[in-house]
């Protein structure tokens, strides 16, 4: 049964950064694209980057180019998603998803392609 779970959310200010984890297991952790998606209070889910299974490719939300960065490590079954800048509006519980068909990347921001879903990490950003 593939399993994900978050981690390294927390309190952290305007300006600030952050690391968040996602522990992978239950199937080859290296033959699957990733992503991060978030949703904030009141809001849908949002896209937030995604990435190839062996990293090679990634895409992230328009918004977020140049402050996030998705990267995984297949060795240690690990996906990450390092939050620099951040600013209030990031505040969210973000979630880590995969796919059930391997070896299949796609740049779409879509969740409905994504099966498993991480149970998501508290991310607040005070101004």
């Amino acid at each position: 049964q593939v399993q994900l779970v978050e981690s390294g959310g927390g309190l952290v200010q305007a300006g600030g950064s952050l690391r968040l984890s996602c522990a992978a297991s239950g199937r080859t952790f290296s033959s699957y694209s990733m992503g991060w998606f978030r949703q904030a209070p009141g809001k849908e889910r949002e896209f937030v980057a995604a990435i190839s299974w062996s990293g090679r490719r990634t895409h992230y939300a328009d918004s977020l180019k140049g402050r996030f960065t998705i990267s995984r490590d297949n060795t240690k079954n690990t996906l990450y998603l390092q939050m620099n800048s951040l600013k209030p509006e990031d505040t969210a519980v973000y979630y880590c998803a995969t796919r059930s068909q391997s070896y299949y990347y796609t740049d779409s921001h879509a969740d409905a392609g994504y099966t498993y879903w991480g149970q998501g990490t508290q991310v607040t950003v005070s101004s």
